[in-house]
């Protein structure tokens, strides 16, 4: 081992064999390790989306995903990622629902017995009989959620939607495009966000991706609990509810073919009409409280803003009265303010009088969605939250 050519030849030999064993090694644990950056990649991904969400959404869904009553719905919800409380009732709704197709094919068998007919039809009746049992124990038992719009017969946002897709795919094809019909029954529409779309709040493709991310993250699998279905403090509206058409149709009638007039932004002559009317206190808090619509057929989203739970959104409904003269009214901007002039103008032209620390979250078009005595009755219960 002297020579020192025949030494080299050996370090050189060990060096291959242990880079060899080095090669071998990260070729068995390259997958493990892509899977950690690709959880890094990802876990940035969803880091990114939450500050474009608190910029972008959380004014209308909530600091904390689960919507605001009355402005929009939840997105941290089990119904939106498609958790089932009770797969056994559902296991059993199947398999009934199994049998009575099977027992309407034979039944429609041409060589039919009269006494096997009635068979079938006497099953049949039973059979929607127990369906019927079991879907209304299953409502009865999730009570409190299906007071505030969750079906749990259809407790899969992709099935009510009637997506072909994955929920990944929903989420960003709505980012995206938007929803610009969901006006109809959301005090406004879910924008667009997108170049294709010419969105007003253009974000780049990997944002959306970000954002898509961060909701996607809301998901529990299969920890979902009865407590977060319970905290969802606003469930999704189906596109087809027509209440805010029936509202005025109704109202059509009633009036002698006079449909109800929006109150619009012009603060001066809605301060006049305001003049000549008495405002109803008692129907002013239900209508803030989104406990019946407006005259134009429309729930109010006041609550999900100026309740103590989203303190951060908008100013507390404690004291707005008495804010309003001991405060507001005060700062030289508001001279010659009345308290009703002040607030017809927060209402109707929310971005003209934002106060500090808050930002303009409050939907833009309130005064399309009110009338004259909508807005009188509003401001007289105002009137009471005077501590």
């Amino acid at each position: 081992m002297r020579d020192p050519n025949t030494r080299r030849r050996l370090v050189a030999t060990i060096a291959q064999f242990l880079i060899v064993i080095s090669l071998f090694y990260a070729a068995l644990h390259e997958e493990e390790r892509m899977q950690y950056a690709q959880m890094g990649v990802h876990a940035q991904s969803i880091e990114r989306g939450a500050d474009l969400y608190l910029d972008h959404c959380a004014m209308c869904h909530g600091l904390d995903g689960l919507g605001l009553e009355g402005k929009a719905p939840a997105l941290n919800n089990p119904l939106l990622f498609g958790h089932d409380f009770f797969p056994e009732v559902t296991e059993q709704i199947r398999d009934l629902n199994h049998e009575k197709s099977r027992l309407i094919d034979e039944r429609n068998q041409e060589n039919m017995t009269d006494i096997r007919r009635s068979e079938i039809d006497t099953r049949i009746a039973e059979i929607e009989v127990s369906i019927d049992d079991l879907n209304v124990k299953r409502s009865a038992d999730v009570q409190m959620a299906v007071d505030k719009g969750y079906d749990p017969v259809i407790f899969n946002r992709i099935w009510q939607l009637d997506w072909n897709g994955t929920l990944e795919s929903l989420l960003l094809t709505t980012l995206i495009h938007g929803r610009p019909n969901s006006s109809s029954y959301w005090p406004s529409a879910m924008p667009a966000y997108s170049q294709e779309a010419f969105a007003d709040f253009m974000l780049e493709r990997y944002q959306l991706e970000d954002l898509t991310a961060y909701m996607m993250n809301w998901d529990k699998g299969d920890s979902w609990t009865l407590e977060d279905l319970y905290a969802v403090k606003q469930f999704p509206i189906q596109a087809e509810d027509p209440k805010p058409y029936t509202a005025q149709i109704q109202l059509l009638i009633m009036s002698n073919d006079t449909i109800p007039q929006s109150v619009g932004t012009d603060i001066e002559a809605i301060t006049a009409a305001l003049a000549q009317l008495t405002g109803d206190a008692a129907r002013g808090e239900a209508l803030y409280l989104g406990q019946v619509k407006s005259n134009l057929g429309y729930n109010l989203p006041c609550t999900g803003c100026h309740q103590a739970s989203v303190d951060a959104v908008g100013p507390m409904t404690d004291g707005t009265y008495s804010r309003v003269i001991n405060e507001r009214l005060k700062e030289p901007q508001f001279a010659g303010y009345t308290p009703e002039q002040y607030l017809i103008e927060s209402i109707v032209l929310p971005g003209n009088h934002v106060v500090e620390g808050f930002q303009n979250a409050m939907i833009t078009n309130s005064g399309e969605a009110l009338t004259t005595q909508d807005l009188a009755d509003i401001i007289a219960y105002l009137r009471t939250e005077n501590p």
